[in-house]
């Protein structure tokens, strides 16, 4: 499996990317420290594996693994180009799944893009950006079909399908949120479509915040945009998480 993370800058996602994998990726105060993507893959542990060795004692071992790819940090315009988020999108276009990571936690050290703490504002930020190359993807494969429709009458279906997603996505929806059929699913797969990944929110909060996560309004906002895609949420303290990766890595 492999699953990309995708957040503004500084939010916490290399500190995350770190946590999980154990990396070294650098972190540090300002927009764009990440330019090429962090890829880091994460064995995952399994007794019951562990157990069939034991019995079994064969010559090799495979656990499965999960592959991270940490993108630099999106901003308004990121699908049309701006912070070079062309080339960060183009990053995550063939992971399974999306890691989205949420600033919840206030700190005047640790500047913020836009100058202000608001959840829910950079998730619309984020997710808008998604929508918007998918819809250029879209629109792109709509073009290609109607061409090949004078050769091939087969053809009408699928722009019949990307026609619906295309509808979607400019009312500002993720095409996840779209019941495709299996036959439709078949058609819109090779689009490698962002916003069709399933996706799971972190909300990144501080040490004091831990104790009220549950109540914490900041993560609520998450969980109540998350609810509308059918998403979960966890909220997690990266930066204590990091530390204690570290300390076991000693």
């Amino acid at each position: 499996m492999k699953i990309g993370i995708v957040g503004l800058p500084n939010v916490g996602k290399s500190t995350m990317f770190n946590a999980i994998t154990n990396a070294g990726a650098e972190c540090a105060n300002y927009p764009f420290c990440t330019i090429e993507p962090n890829v880091g893959m994460v064995a995952v542990p399994d007794e019951r594996l562990d157990k069939l060795t034991e019995i079994y004692e064969p010559e090799k071992t495979t656990h499965a693994v999960i592959e991270f790819v940490d993108i630099a940090g999106l901003v308004k315009g990121a699908s049309k180009g701006e912070g070079l988020g062309n080339k960060f999108l183009s990053h995550i276009r063939e992971v399974d799944s999306i890691c989205e990571v949420v600033r919840c936690f206030e700190d005047s050290n640790v500047v913020h893009v836009d100058g202000k703490i608001e959840p829910l504002r950079d998730i619309e930020t984020i997710n808008l950006e998604l929508i918007l190359a998918d819809l250029e993807t879209i629109d792109k494969k709509i073009e290609k079909a109607k061409k090949m429709l004078k050769a091939d009458k087969k053809y009408a279906f699928e722009i019949d399908v990307l026609e619906k997603v295309k509808k979607v996505l400019e009312s500002g929806k993720s095409a996840r949120t779209i019941d495709f059929t299996d036959e439709e699913i078949e058609i819109v797969k090779d689009a490698y479509l962002l916003t069709i990944k399933p996706i799971l929110y972190i909300a990144n909060i501080s040490e004091g915040q831990i104790i009220e996560a549950e109540s914490d309004a900041k993560v609520n906002e998450v969980r109540e945009y998350a609810k509308t895609e059918n998403a979960k949420v966890i909220p997690l303290c990266v930066k204590i998480e990091e530390e204690l990766s570290a300390l076991e890595r000693r």
